[in-house]
This record gives structure tokens, C-alpha cells and sequence, in this order.
């Protein structure tokens, strides 16, 4: 009897095995030299949330008012609250390129419900079709909550686009899904630190 079983297995393993095979090949190409890729749209990399835990005492001196650090290699927000009672972990999106990237220590300045979004001015001279002014809605950028930061133009906020999330997408500021700028916004507050990285 555990002749047939221990066959039915190796079966089963080396069909695993072929199966699994053009994928090991395919994540072996997509380590190497980045412009290897011919279709930027299939390269996993694009659209990557990166879930791993971290610790607030290699980033903060202490957790006063609670922290936000976004992580902008990882594309995810982590909070903790100021008893370290509370940690949150979201994806998000990030800026698209290096020089609308911001990093360092700020705070938060402001909460903003139902926000109204401006385009910046470079992004009226990037983008001149663009409207001067969205208001609260389903059509604002910004979605439904915004936690203003110390830096001008720069927030982390909800999206109606979830195609952002996970993605390098935005013109500088972080985004979240709805749903998780509902339940940071509940726990942040003003003078909440943020750390982007």
C-alpha cells in the first residue's frame, strides 16, 4: 500500500514542479536588469504593495501624538498609535517619479473631511487641462478624507481610482483605499508625525 501512495506523490510534485517552472524561469528574468523587460505593463514590480511589518523605534524617537511612515520602495503606510496599541498596515500609492518625491519628517497640520482638491502649479503647467477646483464628491482625487501635511501640497488621502494603490502614481502626495484613510483618519490626529521614506 504506501508504494501507490508514495508514487501518486512524486506524481503530484513533479507536475507541481513542471507547472511552476516557466514562473521560477519568469521571476528569474524579472530580477535582473530592469530594462530586460520588453512590457513595462506585465513587470509585477509596477503594481507591488510590499506587507511587512516594521518597527516604529528604527524610524521615530517616540510615538508622541502617533506615527504615520510611508514607505515609499514598499508602497505601504504604517501607523502606531501612542501606546503602541494600534498598528495599522495599508498599501498605497506613491509618487510617480523621483523629483515629486519628498522625503523626511513632518506632521500632521490638518484633517480634512470631504476635501477639496486644487491641482498644484506644476500640475497646471504639466497638465493645463486639468479643472482649477474639484469639490467633495465622488469625483474628488482626494476621496473622502485628507490628513494635510506640514509640507504645502502634500497629504496622505483617500482615491476613488483604486487602480493607484500598490502603483508609483500620484504627483507627490500618498494615497490609500477609502476604506483605509477612514480608519487612519479615526486615529490620527493633528501633530501626528510622519515619516516618508
Amino acid at each position: 500500500m504506501p508504494g501507490p501512495t508514495l508514487d501518486r506523490r512524486r506524481l503530484l510534485a513533479l507536475g507541481a514542479a513542471a507547472l511552476a517552472s516557466p514562473a521560477i524561469a519568469r521571476a528569474d528574468q524579472l530580477t535582473g536588469n530592469p530594462a530586460d523587460v520588453t512590457d513595462p505593463a506585465a513587470d509585477p514590480r509596477h503594481n507591488i504593495s510590499s506587507f511587512t511589518s516594521k518597527r516604529w523605534q528604527d524610524y521615530f524617537e517616540n510615538l508622541k501624538n502617533g506615527v504615520i511612515l510611508a514607505d515609499t520602495t514598499s508602497r505601504a503606510v504604517h501607523f502606531w498609535n501612542e501606546d503602541a496599541s494600534v498598528y495599522l498596515l495599508y498599501p498605497s500609492s506613491v509618487p510617480t517619479a523621483p523629483e515629486l518625491t519628498r522625503k523626511g519628517m513632518t506632521r500632521v497640520v490638518e484633517k480634512v473631511v470631504g476635501p477639496t482638491w486644487h491641482p498644484t502649479p506644476s500640475m497646471r503647467v504639466r497638465m493645463p487641462w486639468l479643472p482649477p477646483v474639484v469639490g467633495p464628491g465622488p469625483d474628488n482625487p482626494l476621496g473622502p478624507f485628507a490628513l494635510y501635511l506640514s509640507w504645502q501640497y502634500y497629504r496622505v488621502h483617500g482615491t476613488q481610482d483604486t487602480r493607484k494603490i500598490g502603483r508609483a502614481s500620484s504627483d507627490g502626495c500618498i494615497g490609500l483605499y477609502n476604506e483605509d484613510i477612514t480608519t487612519l483618519f479615526k486615529y490620527a490626529k493633528v501633530g501626528t508625525q510622519v515619516r516618508i521614506i
